[in-house]
């Protein structure tokens, strides 16, 4: 099979490094254009199993905040996105809540929590 190349630009840092992977088959021959070591390990996860911390917010009942910012608590796979995103709009949190409160376990079935990153009291 021909090489195939892939151009993406690096997220890993502050940088921005323009990106080149070559590919065989589906998997990472090399990378080139980083600066740091964090462009390779980003390339070659980005084109192989990309992944993705999801942010959103959900409502509050009884609190003090109408809503609450939320996250991922690791990355997810980046297909599982809409679905994550479909659970987390079904969340109504209770307050009290912690920052880093656990509000939604196992969402989309990727074994990763969904965490409060605000608080809100009572009202």
């Amino acid at each position: 099979m021909k090489n195939i190349k892939q151009e993406l630009i690096c997220i890993g840092c502050p940088m921005g490094c323009p990106l080149t992977v070559t590919m065989d088959e589906g998997q990472p021959l090399s990378v080139s254009g980083n600066t740091c070591p964090k462009g390779k390990t980003y390339a070659e996860k980005e084109v192989t199993n990309p992944t993705r911390i999801v942010t959103s917010t959900v409502k509050v009942e009884g609190g003090d905040r109408t809503f609450i910012s939320v996250k991922t608590q690791t990355d997810i796979p980046k297909q599982k996105i809409f679905a994550c995103m479909e659970e987390i709009n079904r969340i109504v949190a209770k307050a009290p809540i912690a920052s880093g409160d656990v509000l939604l376990e196992n969402v989309a079935g990727t074994g990763v929590a969904v965490v409060a990153t605000k608080a809100a009291g009572r009202m």
